[in-house]
């Protein structure tokens, strides 16, 4: 677990460390260009944009101060993000019959993860779902919801699972909240 093996701290992503995010997402932009922009965008302009457009609309929002993520730590290097922010930060969930609002409650609403490659499967998601909760806290959030998939035991590339795993919003201490599709949950966890 990445936790025994070293210090680990998160951070808010910002301007001071956007150098961080860049030199973690590399030259690609993490998966094919998307640079953490494929729900805060509508799909006309997030294709459009692929590579160097999503690259400067995140370091917009960034720039802004708009809430976008954490960046997880291992010592002084940047291993991880986790897409934390209020939901309608995310356009793309504004017209989806899978994600739709659970009540009308107001939520923070994590969209997706990004993990080196040599700290996969070590159990980063569930530490940056921990963050994730306290960073949105500090925030005023009352609620944290995310998008897992229940893979059912299958095995996908790890390209596949950017919304993360069912198995580690549980241990992160989610609970379903609903499910419209057969492997598609949306976990939530109620800050206290």
């Amino acid at each position: 677990m990445l936790s025994s093996m070293a210090k680990t701290r998160y951070e808010a992503l910002s301007a001071e460390n956007w150098a961080d995010f860049e030199r973690l997402f590399g030259e690609r932009g993490a998966c094919g260009g998307c640079w953490c922009m494929s729900w805060r965008r509508k799909s006309k302009e997030f294709r459009a944009g692929s590579g160097a457009g999503n690259k400067r609309a995140m370091r917009t929002l960034v720039k802004a101060g708009r809430p976008t993520g954490i960046l997880l730590y291992k010592d002084d290097e940047a291993v991880g993000w986790c897409s934390v922010a209020p939901r309608e930060e995310f356009v793309r969930l504004e017209g989806s019959r899978v994600w739709a609002p659970v009540d009308d409650k107001p939520v923070w609403s994590v969209s997706c993860f990004f993990v080196a490659k040599p700290y996969r499967s070590q159990g980063v998601s569930v530490e940056l779902l921990k963050a994730a909760v306290a960073f949105a806290k500090k925030n005023g959030a009352k609620i944290v919801e995310g998008y897992p998939q229940d893979l059912k035991g299958k095995k996908l590339p790890d390209a596949f699972v950017w919304t993360g795993l069912l198995g580690s919003y549980e241990k992160a201490g989610f609970a379903e909240a609903a499910r419209r599709s057969p492997g598609k949950p949306i976990m939530r966890k109620v800050v206290r």
